[in-house]
């Protein structure tokens, strides 16, 4: 029986190796989450700490999106892990703004539900936002007007028109989330967005869309024909 050398064990790639060798495509989620956090916690490896992250978040988007008080509360995620985590959601909706910003927004719908999804998706308050566009409707800024529940009396018209005049935008889309992760809009959304449609054409601004966020994406009531 021929002795086992030291050479002829072959020790399984890291994370790291594999990505350099055969590309990012190969690796599984908790291989390049395990990247990013570098290393484990106590009696586990950083690919077992990924794993358990994200079984426990429900998912990549759960936990990119979790908030700094909650990352810190968790077992093997100190201050510089939480914040490499809060930097990737930060990073990709930052990356999502850039592409809004340069290109038109009505070629792209599902980059804006994109940005509204990671904006918007993982808050369990509800938040409406406004996308102010430029003439040829890129991305001017975007601005919460409103948290709570969505009614016309906790979104003011004329606070949304300020600020498109101020942003000299020529359009506009509104975006809020349900927490619930129901997307279907309820009758106060299609009031507010009748009533806030009208008001905007008073002073040449359009309303494109408004979009209902949940965690799983975006529907568009322009899609659906409801603005």
């Amino acid at each position: 029986m021929t002795a086992m050398t030291i050479h002829s064990i072959q020790t399984p790639e890291r994370p790291r190796e594999r990505l350099l060798a055969h590309g990012v495509q190969v690796l599984t989620s908790p291989e390049l989450l395990a990247i990013v956090l570098r290393t484990g916690a106590p009696g586990c490896d950083a690919v077992t700490l990924a794993r358990q992250l994200i079984t426990q978040f429900n998912g990549l988007r759960g936990l990119l999106s979790a908030d700094a008080q909650t990352l810190l509360g968790i077992k093997g995620l100190g201050a510089a892990k939480t914040c490499e985590l809060i930097a990737i959601n930060e990073l990709n909706r930052r990356a999502l703004e850039e592409d809004l910003k340069t290109g038109h927004a009505l070629d792209q719908p599902q980059r804006v539900k994109h940005y509204c999804t990671a904006k918007l998706g993982h808050l369990s308050v509800e938040h409406c936002i406004a996308l102010y566009l430029d003439s040829q409707f890129r991305l001017i800024t975007s601005e919460e007007i409103s948290r709570g529940t969505l009614t016309q009396a906790s979104v003011y018209p004329r606070e949304v028109i300020k600020a498109g005049l101020r942003h000299h935008a020529a359009a506009l889309i509104l975006a809020h989330n349900h927490p619930s992760g129901v997307a279907e809009p309820s009758e106060a959304d299609l009031a507010l967005t009748r009533h806030l449609k009208h008001a905007l054409a008073l002073v040449d601004i359009r309303l494109l869309d408004h979009l209902i966020v949940t965690g799983a994406g975006a529907i568009s009531l322009a899609e659906r024909g409801q603005i």
